[in-house]
């Protein structure tokens, strides 16, 4: 399929191991026209051969950031594939110097049991869900949030009808035109001087 989507779109996907984030990344580049897949995981394994964390985790982030502002300067839009199991490492991935584009995390929905299954399927053994269990949070609610299911693959084509829609749409509250603007500086200075005095 050769799709088009509506704007120049960051899409961070995040979710626990074995969750179809590989699987819908690749579906995203290969449907649309114009998207590049950036996967941290192949980056750290082409660079130090080591699984997560590796020894300099800050360079791995560093290039992936490197690579999404490339890409999204020369006119791709970009999915970055990276387990994102905080909301610091989310945040880092989302944020853009371009104003201009539209940011969107999603995060992989998958019940526990269902992951467990899949980890001794591929891995052997549930070690590394007990491993994300002890480093994942919620989502902070500010952020353009798309919850995909992928319990099976009815409802992973049933989240993935509902993201392209989203992608295929002209107006839409996750893109940048209807975001809020943030409050001027000086009345962010202002407020949290009163927070400060009320203390």
């Amino acid at each position: 399929m050769n799709r088009v989507a509506r704007g120049l779109w960051n899409v961070v996907l995040s979710g626990y191991p074995n969750s179809g984030k590989t699987v819908l990344a690749r579906r995203l580049v290969s449907e649309y026209q114009g998207f590049a897949r950036v996967n941290v995981d192949e980056l750290r394994q082409m660079l130090f051969n080591e699984a997560p964390p590796c020894r300099d985790e800050y360079i791995i982030y560093s290039l992936i950031a490197a690579m999404r502002d490339a890409l999204l300067e020369r006119g791709y839009s970009v999915v970055i594939d990276s387990t994102a199991p905080d909301n610091v490492t989310r945040e880092f991935l989302m944020t853009t110097p371009d104003e201009r584009v539209n940011e969107l995390l999603i995060v992989l929905n998958v019940e526990r049991e269902i992951l467990i299954k899949r980890s001794i399927e591929r891995c052997g053994d549930a070690n590394l869900v007990f491993a994300w269990d002890k480093r994942w949070e919620e989502p902070k609610k500010k952020c353009c949030l798309f919850k995909f299911r992928s319990n099976s693959m009815e409802e992973f084509e049933s989240s993935y009808a509902l993201l392209t829609e989203l992608l295929d749409s002209e107006t839409h509250p996750f893109k940048s035109e209807f975001r809020p603007s943030p409050p001027p500086l000086r009345q962010i200075q202002r407020a949290l001087r009163k927070f400060l005095r009320v203390r």
